[in-house]
């Protein structure tokens, strides 16, 4: 790939650049407001449904992780940037079949959604160990990814005990703003994390927050933001 194809037009530019701006202002206040250091968080850019264009683009801002919610898309991307030398960290942020995990790992250098045995099983085969979090579901629906809360102290064990995995923290979704607050979820979520790290103290990475909830998430206590839309703008329409 060229760097003329990995290049986006100078309108869509600077839009990135002025909505990257006004979101690490938001992550800016946020911390203030916490009593925390914006430099103790980490700015995770999602890039889902964009081109490749975008995600290089966002390396040239500034930003050095990317996050992404399907391995093929993750894939051409990530190939797409290595071919031009640019190298940000990969996050995989998807639900991971079991079949996908050794693809992934060539690229991703952390996986956010570890959340049953299956899963841990799979990526215990690697032959380098890979970055994860545990994913735990903070709604009711257990068709929603994440390990139940019951489950936690197990799934944290087994992660513990694969040779493939190392276990840096903790991730999860709010639930829908209807259906609670992003503040009472992420207060679950902190409590949740400290049996975690009760097991695995040096697991201190809690992913959680997005364009939408960002600002409860600090406040909780989260140091990695999966921010897409308020950076990215709206999706590419497909046509």
């Amino acid at each position: 790939m060229t760097d003329a194809s990995l290049t986006l037009p100078d309108a869509e530019r600077a839009a990135l650049a002025d909505r990257l701006a006004s979101v690490r202002e938001r992550i800016e206040q946020a911390a203030r407001s916490a009593g925390r250091s914006a430099e103790s968080l980490t700015l995770i850019a999602v890039t889902k449904f964009h081109p490749a264009a975008l995600a290089a683009e966002l390396v040239r801002l500034g930003v050095t992780h990317l996050g992404e919610n399907r391995h093929q898309e993750a894939a051409a991307k990530s190939a797409a940037l290595a071919e031009a030398g640019i190298a940000p960290t990969w996050h995989f942020l998807g639900q991971l079949q079991t079949n996908k995990a050794r693809h992934v790992a060539r690229y991703a250098g952390m996986v956010h959604t570890v959340d049953r045995p299956e899963l841990v099983q799979a990526l215990s085969r690697l032959e380098q160990p890979l970055d994860c979090l545990l994913q735990v579901n903070l709604t009711d629906d257990e068709h929603r990814g994440g390990v139940a809360p019951n489950g936690i102290e197990s799934l944290t064990e087994q992660i513990l005990a694969a040779p493939g995995l190392r276990l840096r923290g903790m991730m999860a979704v709010a639930p829908l703003p209807q259906e609670e607050a992003p503040e009472a979820a992420f207060a679950r979520l902190a409590d949740y994390a400290a049996r975690l790290r009760s097991l695995a103290p040096d697991a201190t990475i809690l992913s959680a927050g997005m364009s939408h909830d960002l600002e409860a998430a600090v406040a909780a206590g989260a140091t990695h933001l999966r921010i897409g839309t308020a950076i990215t703008g709206n999706r590419p329409t497909q046509g």
